[in-house]
């Protein structure tokens, strides 16, 4: 499916009120949208928030789940870093996603990770590919958009970790830094833009090692006929600005010039219309399978600002199962 294919379609099925998940990759070549009688026949599960095209099933206890984690070498992560750090002092981005994928081992299945995965956006592609995202990428309610950015993470264990979190200046630049791009965002299609709530904290479960996460709400309002340009209005804003940076054109070539490989569906986005709101997530906590291998993808924010150890401590750190 190609971009005009994709608006067209969602703009068809918002308009007339028609319920469909969509996914987008982060590159935008390989858009899916599904309209309800498709849910079934299809090879993706799903759950956005309430609402999920399978029935509930947890087939084992993965409370006990571990990986056993081959990440980059510190030396190779080092390597890319500094070439960030060097597009930084000429300018070239000023906030960007540095991501890798982690060669991970475990026992389980897939389909036993999704189904026990304590989230509140789920998808599996069936051999491909899990999401159990804690970002929601933008919600639209009665003529209302909201989106949710989230920069900046800490382990919940570390003592008194909100007021680290909350008090570290790089973090918070970051966080400003994709609050502003994430309101230019919505400017295209949305007026009257406000930042509502300004860093609160959300804990994200996990049995090993809770994080917290730092949120934002921004929102603006639509004019009623919305549905008629849903399609667009998606599109337009990805990639998302929480996991790209900014400004985000120049940094997006950046990404592609340091990571070399395609992140594919990781850090696209998905989500679901009910006929009358939408809701959607951005696809990080990932795990894809590669050649009969499976990869956790992670990362965070490189600014001038960011220490080497630090931010590779984060990559590892985001390679969990949020299972409680």
């Amino acid at each position: 499916m190609d971009s005009k294919y994709f608006i067209k379609k969602v703009n068809k099925l918002s308009s007339n009120s028609e319920e469909f998940f969509f996914m987008i990759d982060y590159e935008k070549l390989n858009p899916i949208v599904l309209s309800k009688d498709e849910f079934a026949s299809n090879q993706i599960l799903f759950k956005i928030d309430k609402k999920r095209n399978y029935n509930f099933s947890i087939k084992d206890d993965l409370k006990a789940l571990n990986f056993k984690k081959k990440p980059i070498d510190l030396i190779d992560y080092e390597k890319a870093f500094k070439k960030v750090i060097n597009h930084i002092k000429f300018g070239d981005t000023y906030l960007l996603n540095l991501t890798f994928p982690t060669e991970i081992n475990f026992t389980s299945s897939f389909e036993n990770i999704f189904y026990n995965a304590y989230s509140t956006y789920k998808v599996l592609m069936k051999n491909s590919f899990i999401s159990f995202s804690p970002e929601c990428f933008i919600k639209i309610k009665k003529n209302k958009i909201f989106s949710y950015p989230m920069k900046g993470t800490i382990s919940a264990l570390v003592k008194d970790a909100e007021n680290k979190i909350l008090n570290n200046k790089k973090e918070l630049w970051e966080h400003n830094t994709i609050v502003d791009l994430i309101r230019n965002d919505l400017a295209t299609y949305a007026s009257n833009i406000k930042v509502t709530k300004f860093r609160y904290l959300e804990k994200v479960l996990n049995a090993g090692s809770p994080l917290l996460q730092v949120v934002s709400e921004v929102k603006g309002d639509l004019d009623k006929n919305w549905k008629n340009y849903l399609g667009n209005l998606i599109w337009e804003m990805l990639p998302a600005g929480s996991i790209s940076g900014a400004p985000k054109l120049k940094t997006i070539d950046v990404i592609r010039s340091v990571e070399k490989d395609f992140r594919g569906y990781y850090s696209g986005v998905y989500g679901y219309f009910d006929g009358s709101s939408l809701d959607s997530a951005v696809a990080i906590r990932f795990i894809e399978k590669r050649n009969d291998k499976f990869y956790y993808r992670s990362g965070g924010g490189i600014t001038s600002n960011s220490i080497l150890n630090e931010e590779y401590d984060e990559l590892l750190k985001k390679i969990y199962v949020p299972i409680i």
